[in-house]
């Protein structure tokens, strides 16, 4: 009896951590193949479910972008009585550049801005007989950085500005940056709201799946725990079935969703009445697209070890 207590398992061949691994992908692909169609099933809900965040993802990077380009309206204008000098002008730019947010800063001569006061007026220029160009101030014309036009931002750089000597005025639009920040914060919310609300929903359907495909196989679960086959060599094959079902579901969704995005650019044309490539519609960015096939991976892997514990004791 002790002899048998003292008795070793037979080791695996090419024991070590390379041939445990290679042993453990061996019997999850068997696994894999011995029971294809749930493992199809599987793979095809880890697809859907990758996919619709990928659509979801999708939309509101484009969405991001457009309200990036909307956000380059956000722009600042000091005005001043009479035309400065190149040293004033000079003196006035590298005062302005050094607050904080400033992008860029395009100076605007009275007869600049009379030019395009009259393309404004195209088809009516009648109506500037007898006007000069002095009748408009001269300007500088400030664009913010990005992370600079929101409304509060805004607001703190227009008394940082008005304290410059020789700025008289200044407008920045202030509706109009009022309902941009509105428009982003609720972009922002409803991304934020309806991105978690899919998320739970994939994960609580992936694991269910993930569930019934260990629930078929919790006979040969059981058998292993009663020949005294340890914890983790009863789990390894399931998880690392997992993580290839997730790989597996994340690139095919990938695959079928930069197939849709560039059969719709190239056909968009037949039913649309713009260009969308023309219109600045982009693809996943590639830090997008890696993190999706990640979390592809951590569902099967996270959906195999929460479902095994129902079947194998921790």
């Amino acid at each position: 009896m002790s002899r048998n207590k003292q008795a070793k398992r037979p080791k695996l061949a090419n024991e070590g951590f390379t041939g445990r691994l290679r042993f453990f992908v061996g019997r999850a692909l068997l696994n894999i193949r011995q029971n294809a169609f749930v493992n199809i099933v599987t793979i095809g809900t880890i697809t859907l479910a990758i996919l619709i965040i990928s659509l979801f993802m999708l939309v509101f990077v484009n969405l991001e972008g457009v309200a990036n380009d909307w956000s380059k309206r956000v722009q600042v204008t000091a005005y001043f009585e009479q035309e400065l000098a190149p040293e004033e002008l000079a003196t006035l730019k590298s005062r302005v550049l050094a607050i904080p947010g400033t992008d860029r800063v395009t100076y605007v001569s009275k007869e600049e801005a009379f030019k395009r006061f009259r393309e404004r007026l195209k088809g009516q220029e009648l109506l500037l007989e007898g006007i000069t160009t002095d009748v408009l101030p001269s300007s500088v014309e400030i664009s913010l950085k990005s992370a600079s036009r929101n409304s509060d931002a805004v607001a703190v750089y227009v008394d940082r500005l008005k304290k410059v000597p020789g700025v008289t005025e200044v407008q920045h639009g202030e509706e109009w940056v009022r309902r941009y920040t509105t428009f982003m914060n609720f972009l922002r919310l409803a991304g934020l709201l309806l991105g978690s609300f899919l998320v739970l929903a994939v994960i609580f359907i992936v694991s269910n799946t993930i569930k019934l495909t260990i629930y078929s196989r919790k006979e040969e679960l059981e058998i292993l725990s009663l020949v005294g086959a340890t914890r983790f060599f009863i789990k390894a094959p399931f998880l690392i079935e997992g993580i290839l079902q997730g790989a597996s579901g994340a690139g095919l969704a990938l695959i079928i969703l930069t197939g849709c995005y560039y059969a719709f650019l190239h056909n968009a044309g037949n039913f649309l009445s713009f260009n969308p490539a023309a219109a600045g519609l982009a693809f996943l960015p590639p830090v997008y697209s890696v993190g999706l096939f990640v979390s592809g991976v951590l569902l099967g892997f996270i959906g195999s070890a929460t479902s095994l514990k129902r079947f194998v004791s921790v």
